[in-house]
């Protein structure tokens, strides 16, 4: 095997590979690619745990699975196909979910390190934790497409993975899409779930029928609002085969699909009578009586640009029925049609479906312009980045193991490569954040409610859990009596669940201390009592974000000959480091802009500092390699 050919590894770093034990969170895109590492790089002891079973969407870049594998578990055929490149490992699987309370401090104690490949939030904030609580360094990484990151974790050295706020993840409840969409782009999804109903690869998580498990609905639903309606409905309902097969008998025919999908579907949604309590029901559209043509002033804003015109209803029809011809002799020609935002046929499709459907539930109509560049913002992933991104994890593994913490960086993979043709960016580690509520020595947030309408559940289920990341708190009013609010064993302040905070005298500046005892986690909670919140907010998490970079730092920070930055800033950002000194700023765009430190800085150049923006990469429901980072 290549990792017991000698002069590989320096003789004390070998050896240091080979004795030490490794933890692996998740045997997804980037777990394969890193298993298979470990085992070819000497590693002889180690542990994968996922929860996850094999999908047929896993096949593209997950090597170490085959469609045979479908439906097993993810961490287990890892472990059985990396054992073919070393059979001499020892590789433990554990089919579960790392917050199980199982896996408490000492279990992540008897490792030398931990790495992560996982693909949500809570997950990844918990590991974090863990690791900080057990002092063991931990590799995080994570991909977006072509984009990457890797990136080391120690406590009391670097930042840890939640000292930075990060931006709220996009994903939407599918019952949202196929219910009660409120949002252009919940339009757009849908349509891009019909696209690959009809056309591409189906997946039962893309179904586009109403959703008759939305936990929001009424049981009795559709059977007087469907009788008779059409001919692709079974007596009390919709005949529940797939959207396909449905549309293949009726030859794709542009009529029958628009009455299906648009007025019989829509008057079943408002059979859900619960769902348009508190929302407006939506008006579904009749193929005979369509809304008339709107004057041009109304849809053509933009000149005569155009795909900046905004279709009127008639036209969205128009187009819906062309690209349908066109893409179902397209599929009948190749098979499962990919959709492409730069096919014409697929972006007209989606477009007119998405403003049907916007019309439908009273939602703006968007541009042809517009929605391509929404829906093309969907980011798949890519097998060759999670490689690359693998390889990484290794280089600062062996780092660690051999000491020179202090040589570890954050590396981010981008895109395009900056103006010396680099595609890595390798930036100091950044200080922990003495505001972070996780890491900080006595870690505080302050906590915005109404303290008399907030109960002592949505403090427990909304706050501490969904946004704090606990998974088993215990709250106690700091009152100098103790008083016990929410305790971790089952059963024991359940009568509290529905009392709101005000019953137990809480109120503006109280104090309230948390503790998760399975993450060694402590936290002070200060409450700051308010009345008025926006729509569907019930609550708001107040902190010091780090502060911008001044303009005065960003003109003084210089790079001195070894590539350190000499500014004296407190600020959080990291300054990019390589061996020729370049200077990388990453901004939001996605743009990039390269300063030489031969070229002094003038005064316009405060963006083109040491400092650089973090990546942010937007995600697409479902990609299992995601990781997002606060710019």
């Amino acid at each position: 095997m290549a990792a017991s050919v000698r002069g590989i590894l320096p003789d004390d770093t070998a050896e240091m590979v080979s004795a030490c034990k490794v933890l692996v969170v998740g045997a997804g895109g980037i777990g394969c690619e890193l298993l298979k590492n470990l085992v070819l790089t000497g590693f002889n002891d180690i542990v994968v745990i996922d929860l996850d079973t094999i999908d047929v969407s896993n096949l593209n870049r997950q090597f170490l699975f085959q469609k045979k594998h479908v439906g097993q578990s993810k961490s287990q055929v890892a472990k059985e196909s990396a054992l073919r490149f070393n059979p001499n490992v020892k590789i433990e699987a554990k089919h579960d979910s790392i917050m199980n309370p199982d896996y408490s401090v000492d279990f992540f104690r008897q490792f030398t390190l931990v790495m992560n490949a996982l693909d949500n939030r809570a997950a990844r904030n918990h590991v974090n934790r863990m690791c900080l609580a057990a002092d063991i360094p931990l590799v995080e990484s994570g991909t977006a497409g072509y984009l990457g990151q890797v990136t080391v974790i120690k406590k009391s050295v670097t930042e840890c993975y939640e000292c930075q706020p990060k931006p709220t993840q996009k994903t939407f409840p599918g019952c949202t899409i196929r219910n009660t969409p409120s949002e252009p782009v919940h339009c757009i999804v849908w349509a891009k779930h019909l696209y690959n109903q009809l056309f591409g690869e189906e997946d039962p998580d893309q179904d586009v029928s109403p959703d008759t498990a939305d936990p929001e609905a009424a049981g009795d639903a559709g059977i007087a609002a469907l009788e008779g309606k059409s001919n692709n409905v079974d007596a009390g309902g919709i005949a529940r085969t797939s959207t396909r097969e449905w549309a293949a008998s009726t030859d794709y025919n542009s009529e029958k699909l628009f009455r299906k999908l648009f007025y019989d579907d829509i008057k079943y949604l408002l059979s859900m009578d619960k769902l348009w309590k508190k929302r407006a029901a939506p008006i579904p559209l009749n193929w005979d009586l369509l809304p008339p043509e709107e004057p041009s002033s109304t849809t053509n804003s933009n000149g005569d640009i155009k795909d900046q015109r905004i279709w009127d209803v008639r036209e969205c029809v128009e187009k819906f029925t062309d690209s349908l011809a066109k893409l179902k002799k397209q599929y009948r020609d190749q098979g499962d049609l990919v959709w492409d935002k730069d096919d014409s046929a697929s972006m007209d499709f989606v477009t007119a479906v998405a403003n049907i459907r916007a019309q439908i539930f009273g939602i703006a109509r968007k541009s042809r312009f517009k929605i391509k560049s929404m829906a093309g913002n969907i980011i798949p992933a890519i097998a060759t980045t999670n490689a690359v991104i693998a390889g990484l994890i290794i280089m600062e593994a062996l780092k660690i193991l051999s000491g020179h913490l202090d040589t570890c960086k954050t590396v981010y993979l981008n895109k395009h490569p900056t103006a010396r043709k680099k595609l890595l960016v390798p930036c100091f580690l950044d200080k922990p954040n003495p505001k972070c509520y996780v890491c900080s020595s006595k870690p505080e947030v302050t906590v915005q409610v109404n303290c008399a309408t907030f109960t002592v559940k949505m403090l427990e289920e909304k706050v501490l859990k969904a946004y704090l990341g606990m998974v088993a708190p215990d709250v106690e009013v700091d009152d100098g009596k103790g008083t016990i609010l929410i305790s971790s064993d089952e059963g024991e302040t359940e009568e509290n669940n529905d009392k709101c905070l005000a019953d137990f005298a809480i109120r503006h500046s109280s104090r309230l201390k948390a503790d998760d005892f399975l993450q060694n986690y402590s936290l002070i909670l200060n409450i700051d009592q308010c009345n008025i919140f926006d729509d569907d907010v019930d609550f708001k998490v107040v902190g010091e974000k780090p502060r911008p970079i001044s303009e005065t730092e960003a003109t003084s920070s210089k790079v001195t000959e070894k590539g350190e930055s000499s500014s004296q800033s407190t600020s959080q950002s990291s300054t990019v480091v390589d061996d020729e000194d370049d200077i990388m700023v990453v901004v939001d765009e996605g743009q990039e802009t390269s300063v030489s430190k031969k070229r002094k800085l003038s005064e316009d150049d405060d963006t083109k500092s040491a400092k650089k923006s973090k990546v942010t990469s937007q995600t697409r429901n479902g990609d299992d390699d995601t990781l997002i980072i606060d710019p």
